[in-house]
């Protein structure tokens, strides 16, 4: 656990994975994810947690989140053996918070493993690690997909397989649909052209 909780101060410099806050004087360097780059993007005046992971006993690198939930899961993954925290962050920068956490809970190798970076020995030992210890990410993403949404998905599946698609391979790509097109696609057609692009 970081001695520094949170910093707030002005933004000085920015890009999609660091960002710098002056804070009494002082700047503050801090790497973030893509989810917090979204947040603060607009912003002039920022108010980032803050977590510190050692590399070294002199040598530590400070992580910035946009809020206490993201920074929550950054050290439920770094708590992981052969997690680091450039990985960490990058799961953060490539999945929300929601769907790692469904990942997670429903043993979704697959969607871990397609994280740049995350292979599969990785990928299991984060499931069997993790797996029921998510606490307020708990409900994951099965939490927020609706009875509707969960029936258009198996009528997606039913169409790719007319079509002629094997089922494995449907699948995975109607998995690769949900994460571009988020949890809001609630369209069947909408949602099997975007599953027809990852064949």
């Amino acid at each position: 656990m970081s001695l520094i909780n949170y910093i707030k101060g002005y933004l000085t410099s920015k890009n999609p994975a660091h960002v710098v806050v002056e804070a009494g004087g002082v700047g503050y360097g801090l790497f973030i994810s893509l989810n917090t780059f979204s947040k603060i993007a607009e912003q002039k005046e920022v108010q980032l947690f803050v977590e510190s992971v050692y590399i070294r006993d002199d040598n530590p690198k400070f992580y910035g989140f946009f809020d206490d939930e993201e920074r929550d899961l950054f050290r439920k993954l770094i708590s992981v053996s052969g997690v680091g925290g450039g990985s960490a962050l990058l799961m953060l920068s490539s999945l929300t918070a929601p769907e790692i956490a469904g990942a997670i809970n429903t043993a979704n190798v697959a969607m871990l493993k397609s994280i740049k970076g995350i292979g599969d020995k990785t990928a299991q030992r984060i499931v069997v690690d993790l797996k029921g210890k998510m606490g307020k990410h708990e409900g994951g993403i099965t939490q927020i997909l609706s009875t509707s949404y969960n029936k258009n998905r198996d009528e997606a599946l039913m169409a790719l397989i007319t079509l002629g698609f094997p089922k494995v391979s449907a699948e995975k790509a109607l998995e690769k649909a949900i994460k571009q097109q988020g949890t809001g696609t609630e369209n069947v057609e909408l949602l099997i052209k975007a599953a027809l692009k990852n064949f």
